[in-house]
């Protein structure tokens, strides 16, 4: 039995969909991640409990690090994205937890920098409180180490795809780490990461998308726990196409995700048709009910998925909407993102 709800929330469901094609499906991903580095922070002595944990996020690692400090009652203090809802902002504000949510911004990336410098002041201010750095910190990969290993189990790790939004690296890097390091060998583990356009994570600042950029797999600001060396290969998507990969799954396997799902599922589809042998597994990190209104009241615009084919590039001056792919052949990260 849970002694938490966190610990339910955060416990993943595997899920097969077609003959080798996986998702691996949470409700609330970060959960894994903060509770884990919340643990961590307490056991080491770094943190007392009463103390404020302090972080800035665009959506689920708000609510995410509210929990654990729930849990192990903490104070919790986020400066929120824009994209923060009002069903987010008002379980923050039930369960405790601060929030600082930026003004209206049509520029993802600005809301970023801004989140980043408020970061700093509040710090300034209170020396007392600890940052998270959820961006930064390798802390936040503890976390995945018991689903990588209940990944082995039940699918193992010979001929081993993972697809997932890359973000902060924590999810797909810590996964793809433990999976390799349990398997025969790192060959068995391919990893590829899915990425907006307009994230200079791995090079593609110079390109933008009309819509937005799909918050939390991307970045304006170079993340210091993206682990670029372990990457096979990498999948621009733009919120159209992501738009219908959400629909897509909706509609065929019945799983309603987010939209930063529809892009990782698109990217799974076309690696599994690539490599029909292989089995993919794709990482869903949270619900769809925040994209509700931006994305699934659409689902009549979407393009059927059989439409969409990703441009293969081997350079990034190449990059173009509405997807591209590149191999990335576990190369070290671009100037800008280091």
């Amino acid at each position: 039995m849970d002694e938490h709800i966190a610990d339910a929330i955060g416990r993943p469901d595997l899920i097969r969909l077609d003959d080798r094609l996986v998702c691996l499906r949470f409700e609330t991903m970060k959960v894994v991640s903060a509770l884990a580095a919340v643990r961590h922070l307490l056991d080491t002595g770094a943190v007392r409990r009463g103390d404020t944990l302090l972080d800035s996020s665009s959506g689920i690692y708000a609510y995410a690090l509210a929990l654990a400090c729930h849990r192990h009652g903490m104070h919790c203090h986020v400066v929120g994205s824009t994209t923060v809802d009002k069903t987010l902002r008002t379980q923050l504000s039930v369960l405790g937890a601060t929030l600082e949510q930026m003004e209206p911004c049509d520029d993802l990336k600005l809301d970023q920098k801004r989140r980043v410098e408020r970061i700093h002041e509040i710090l300034t201010a209170h020396p007392e409180y600890h940052w998270m750095r959820q961006y930064h910190d390798d802390i936040h990969y503890l976390g995945y180490r018991a689903i990588a290993d209940r990944i082995g189990e039940e699918t193992g790790t010979d001929r081993l795809t993972l697809v997932g939004g890359v973000g902060s690296g924590a999810s797909t890097g810590a996964l793809t780490r433990y999976l390799r390091a349990a398997g025969d060998g790192p060959a068995d583990v391919e990893l590829v990461g899915v990425q907006p356009y307009g994230s200079l994570t791995f090079g593609a600042e110079h390109t933008s998308d009309p819509e937005i950029i799909i918050a939390g797999i991307g970045s304006s600001i170079p993340f210091g726990n993206v682990s670029h060396e372990l990457y096979d290969t990498l999948h621009w998507i733009s919120f159209d196409a992501a738009l219908s990969g959400a629909v897509d799954l909706l509609r065929r396997h019945a799983v309603f995700a987010g939209l930063s799902t529809g892009a990782a599922y698109l990217a799974a589809r076309h690696e599994h048709d690539r490599a029909p042998e292989r089995t993919v597994l794709f990482i869903a990190p949270d619900t769809g009910h925040r994209y509700v209104d931006t994305v699934y009241s659409r689902h009549r615009e979407a393009t059927p998925v059989t439409h969409l084919t990703p441009r293969d590039i081997v350079d990034r001056t190449d990059l173009a909407l509405p997807w591209s792919r590149m191999p990335w052949n576990r190369t070290t990260a671009p100037s800008l993102a280091s």
